[in-house]
């Protein structure tokens, strides 16, 4: 397996600049996901690695070795696409060993590798159907099938599960997770669903117009988002934001909402002599209490039940806010509530730039 690194990646078509400088190294056997809404660049990056677009500048190194002029056959990089591109007149056998064919690899190599690969990924049953005969989650398994039976030095998948109902989702998603680590693939994955990214990636790079805004763990990219896009992007539902104005020692967001500034930005307020922040903090960070008292104080706007818990929405000054409460505590609309949250697991923003204080002198 290898470590893929870019270095200064742009990409530009005509006039549109699609990859802005794009600097990333991506770990022997990681699984690393490319994050971002529709629009963001994270496939034009993937095909870039994959050799299908050639970068405008910038250099692709495979371990040490310089891939940039390489051709995507020469690259041995498996490659899924979002709409799986079977081939409906080939059954199931002859879609998987169609790559090992190209090669002309012998015919005994090609039976081998068709069914370890289909018994890994449970199709061996399935080997004599047509692509029509197959359910959804069938014809995926195919595709990784085929992507991985000429055993790849990289792995590149395209939004592989959009296509797939939820429950579907779930199950390929477990699969792929597993089947990953135990062939210690390094695997580049491309997907706008948060939940997605958060529970396969061992790293998450988001992406937003054609500019990388942060890399990091689930873990690190959740709680410490670098922009206020990052944390507006994960999450479900997503972080909260509430603008505030720095006097005297506080963060003041109405005449009746005072909070404290959290210890770990004192220094940082200080240093920068910042006026206006935007405060960041996760739906389940936060507890919902009746009536005014310290805290953000505001109104319920709406509430939804989801079992064993519900999402109360409330609305404070131009903002709405959501935060997680019990589902037995019963709320009405209009109503006076304070949110309160821990100062630890309060999150500051810059309002000119939105870029995390902690992060604001990088």
């Amino acid at each position: 397996m290898v470590e893929i690194k870019l270095e200064n990646i742009v990409k530009k078509f005509g006039n549109f600049t699609a990859l802005n400088n794009i600097n990333l190294k991506i770990k022997d056997g990681e699984f690393m996901a490319l994050l971002g809404p529709s629009g963001s660049g994270k496939s034009t990056l993937l095909y870039t690695i994959a050799g299908i677009y050639k970068p405008t500048s910038g250099k692709i190194y495979f371990d040490e070795k310089d891939v940039t002029e390489l051709p995507p056959k020469d690259r041995n990089v498996g490659l899924v696409f979002q709409n799986w591109a079977l081939y409906p007149h080939m059954t199931v056998y002859k879609n998987i060993a169609f790559p090992l064919e190209l090669r002309k690899a012998p015919r005994e190599e090609i039976d081998k590798k068709v069914r370890e690969v289909a018994k890994m990924l449970h199709i061996d049953k399935l080997l004599n159907r047509y692509p029509w005969q197959l359910s959804g989650g069938q014809q995926q398994r195919v595709a990784i099938a085929r992507a991985l039976v000429k055993e790849p030095e990289v792995l590149l998948l395209d939004e592989p599960l959009s296509n797939l109902d939820a429950l579907l989702r779930l199950e390929v998603r477990a699969e792929l997770k597993r089947l990953q680590k135990e062939l210690g693939i390094t695997t580049v994955y491309v997907t706008h669903d948060q939940a997605e990214a958060l529970a396969m990636a061992d790293r998450i790079a988001v992406i937003r117009e054609g500019e990388i805004l942060q890399v990091g763990t689930p873990d690190e990219v959740y709680y410490k988002p670098k922009y206020k896009f990052v944390g507006g992007f994960l999450g479900n539902p997503p972080m909260n934001f509430v603008e505030a104005k720095v006097e005297d020692g506080k963060l003041v967001i109405t005449e009746k909402s005072k909070l404290p500034i959290p210890k770990q930005y004192v220094e940082i307020v200080k240093e920068t002599g910042i006026t206006e922040v935007i405060i960041g903090f996760r739906p389940h960070d936060a507890e919902i209490v009746k009536g005014e008292g310290e805290g953000i104080v505001g109104e319920v706007y709406s509430f939804e039940p989801l079992g064993r818990e519900q999402i109360v929405t409330v609305s404070v000054n131009d903002s709405i806010v959501k935060v997680f409460a019990p589902e037995g505590e019963h709320f009405s609309f209009g109503e006076k509530v304070t949110i309160k949250v821990k100062e630890e697991l309060l999150v500051l923003f810059d309002k000119k730039t939105e870029k995390a204080l902690e992060f604001s002198k990088l």
